[in-house]
């Protein structure tokens, strides 16, 4: 499936391939302008590449051509299986930095990300853990990645690393700087982590849409795998209406019926991969269940 590309379309008219970047008047007016049109379901679901350790981390296994290998089998698998888009993510590189990554972290991001995004024909976007928004959005760029998830976009939250903290103002002047059309999808109370006492999910949520400018918000459960709370989906949207708002975990061909028709799209990893088990690589038989389960839902 080829993405329609929303800011392709308008270039026609501002310089050709000019147009998907943000040079000037190209810039959107609002949030959420990076994330519309960019997939053509009305509820996108992006499948998730967690990719082998990487150099310099402790599980690291010496090889790159290892590390590639694996990734690309998963994105294949996630492209071939009907998802509509792909984040690729260094999943198992923990314990994580909190936030600037070292530069063989990006060095080697920067090599798969390149080559998933050449192997698929779906939007490619790019997480940084645990929260380097600037490394994302250079790795992006230098990729043609199209998006990238922000674990604290706004505002701070405590983590396993310690306090993560918010830094839309780097990270949206880098993109303008940079002129690239990446969206920033941002989540809202992040899982694996806290929130400072007395914080109000819809009122962080519309920071990080208002005044964030982000492009998308997402929604997840405590954990990795764990359910999104239906509850929370429906105060986040009612709070933000305008915004796109995402499942960001514990999506399942068993609870998609109940939570995806709350929302505008998903993140998909543990229930596309082996065991049901996060960092275990896709399967693609759990790919073709999970889509027959949710494909009249879309």
């Amino acid at each position: 499936m080829t993405p329609h590309v929303e800011g392709e379309v308008e270039g026609a008219a501002t310089g050709g391939t000019e147009g998907a970047r943000m040079n000037g008047g190209d810039r959107p007016d609002a949030p959420g302008r990076l994330l519309q049109g960019l997939f053509t379901a009305e509820r996108p679901l992006v499948g998730m590449v967690h990719l082998l350790p990487l150099p310099g981390a402790p599980r690291w296994g010496g090889s790159m051509d290892a590390v590639v290998e694996r990734a690309l089998a998963d994105a294949r698998a996630l492209a071939g299986g009907e998802l509509d888009g792909i984040i690729v993510e260094n999943f198992l590189d923990a314990p994580f930095y909190p936030n600037r990554v070292p530069p063989e972290t990006i060095a080697a991001l920067a090599v798969v990300v390149r080559e998933v995004v050449q192997s698929v024909d779906v939007p490619v976007g790019v997480n940084v853990l645990r929260n380097d928004a600037l490394a994302a959005l250079a790795i992006a760029t230098a990729t043609d990645a199209r998006l990238v998830r922000v674990n604290v976009h706004t505002g701070a939250m405590l983590a396993d690393q310690g306090w993560l903290t918010g830094e839309a103002h780097e990270s949206v002047r880098l993109r303008a700087r940079l002129g690239a059309a990446v969206a920033i999808v941002a989540d809202v109370f992040v899982k694996h982590a806290t929130p400072p006492a007395g914080a109000d999910p819809a009122l962080v949520a519309g920071d990080a849409w208002h005044r964030g400018l982000a492009d998308g918000l997402i929604v997840s459960g405590t954990a990795t795998g764990a359910a999104t709370d239906a509850a929370r989906i429906r105060a986040i949207k009612a709070a933000v209406p305008e915004a796109p708002v995402w499942i960001g975990s514990g999506l399942s061909a068993e609870n998609a019926a109940e939570l995806l028709p709350l929302a505008d799209g998903a993140i998909v990893g543990s229930a596309l991969m082996h065991g049901g088990r996060a960092g275990q690589g896709v399967d693609p038989e759990r790919v073709r269940e999970f889509m027959t389960a949710v494909r009249p839902l879309r």
